[in-house]
């Protein structure tokens, strides 16, 4: 059975750092590529990091470029977005996301999210 449980989340003032995880099982973790999506109040979901199953190739929203850093731990399966200099406007639920590669690119899973909210 397939799961990406997150964790992390929590009521942070601005300036403040939080670190997210996403522990996931039932899928080879080296055939996927893994992400991070956001969904704030009243916004559409959007990317905000991703990273490839070798734990190596990164890419970033512009909106988060320099204060997140995503990464990843193949032997735990487990994925981690450190974000700092944390502003209001990143307030918002962040999904774990992962992606097959290759002959598995159909298979797509979200986790149930975990709440980052930014305020003084």
């Amino acid at each position: 059975q397939v799961q990406l449980v997150e964790s992390g989340g929590d009521l942070v003032q601005p300036g403040r750092s939080l670190r997210l995880s996403c522990a996931a099982s039932g899928f080879i973790f080296s055939n996927f590529q893994m992400a991070w999506y956001r969904q704030g109040p009243g916004k559409e979901r959007e990317l905000v990091a991703g990273i490839d199953g070798t734990c190596v190739l990164t890419n970033y929203a512009n909106s988060v470029q320099g204060r997140f850093t995503i990464s990843c731990d193949n032997d735990m399966h487990t994925v981690y977005l450190q974000m700092n200099n944390l502003k209001p406007e990143d307030t918002a639920k962040y999904y774990c996301y992962a992606r097959g590669v290759g002959i598995y690119h159909s298979n797509v899973y979200w986790g149930q999210g975990t709440q980052v909210t930014v305020s003084s």
